[in-house]
């Protein structure tokens, strides 16, 4: 697991941390993770895997159009794209 050093926090913000974390029964620490978990993986982020499986429901596809794709796949080999 990654430790992070924070230098030149002002006293302001950490008397602000301290007691953010008392409020929410934490302490100092597990408020600074809770704060960048919040920051870098919101909970309304998009989730690839969601939005796919979205949008094949929306498309009406089914496990057995996924296996009939996957019984048949093309094994040519690429054409070039002509730019002419």
């Amino acid at each position: 697991m990654a430790a992070v050093t924070i230098r030149n926090l002002s006293d302001e913000a950490h008397r602000a941390l301290k007691v953010r974390a008392a409020q929410h029964n934490r302490s100092a620490e597990a408020e600074m993770r809770a704060i960048l978990e919040a920051a870098v993986r919101p909970e309304g982020r998009l989730r690839l895997g969601a939005a796919l499986s979205e949008m094949s429901r929306k498309l009406g596809l089914t496990n057995a159009d996924v296996e009939a794709l996957a019984q048949a796949p093309d094994t040519r080999p690429a054409e070039p794209m002509p730019f002419e």
